[in-house]
């Protein structure tokens, strides 16, 4: 097994996360730093170390739904100060977010410390279907809901078809709820500027078949054995079963 594959494995960090620890040279095998990502090593016969600790495989697997606050950032560390979702956990396990939802929205994210699941969940091929309530403000163009559905170019590549539905409008502001087939950065609030409508809140309300339902902001919940396992089979995993 790769080296990084490896330590996405054990838990501690994804795949991409761990190439950078390999780099930064915090990565050991059988005593020797490791330089390459591609590295081969075996389980039981190699020791491997991650910030001089010793890594595991047999780690207790968690996943959580977090319902994320306002201006908090989806990352384990942040080198600006800003407030990063794992200070609102409360766990043992070494768990990072899933993918990402940016500093001024809020709703649902996932966090893990299954590195292979969090590695397929944000994998271009088994992309899950997010939908989110938008409220913007500007006037609105007659065609917004097609120019959504036939997709936009933007920065230099055309949007995947999106779904767009009107909720209302309230002094000044107007509700859409948004289905997104694909995760590109910053994507909404880029597809409402493209119309000339300001973003003014943002919320991630489900991923596939997962719903943030009454979760309040800031709280967090473990995921069901049933959702775990749907998220598993969506990606093409298989759930032990012992």
């Amino acid at each position: 097994m790769r080296i990084n594959q490896y330590i996405a494995h054990c838990g501690i960090s994804s795949r991409r996360k761990a190439d950078q620890l390999i780099e930064e040279g915090r990565v050991f095998v059988n005593g020797k730093k490791v330089t390459s990502p591609g590295m081969q090593v075996e389980e039981g016969n190699d020791m491997v170390k991650v910030d001089g600790k010793i890594i595991s495989s047999e780690v207790n697997k968690v996943y959580y739904m977090l319902n994320k606050p306002l201006r908090y950032i989806s990352a384990v560390s942040d080198d600006r100060g800003r407030n990063t979702v794992l200070e609102l956990f409360r766990t043992k396990e070494r768990i990072y977010p899933v993918g990402r939802l940016d500093y001024l929205s809020t709703g649902l994210l996932l966090l893990t410390n299954d590195g292979e699941l969090a590695n397929r969940l944000i994998h271009p091929r088994y992309h899950l279907e997010k939908t989110y309530f938008v409220q913007v403000k500007g006037d609105a163009p007659e065609n917004l809901k097609e120019r959504f559905q036939k997709g936009m170019f933007l920065d230099g590549y055309k949007t995947k078809p999106a779904e767009l539905e009107f909720l209302g409008k309230r002094d000044g502001i107007i509700k859409y709820k948004v289905t997104l087939r694909e995760g590109r950065n910053r994507q909404i609030r880029k597809m409402f500027e493209a119309a000339r409508l300001k973003v003014v809140s943002l919320k991630r309300i489900s991923m596939g078949d997962l719903y943030i339902g009454n979760l309040k902001e800031g709280e967090y919940r473990a995921l069901t054995s049933k959702e775990v396992q749907y998220l598993k089979k969506v990606t093409g995993l298989k759930e032990n079963k012992e």
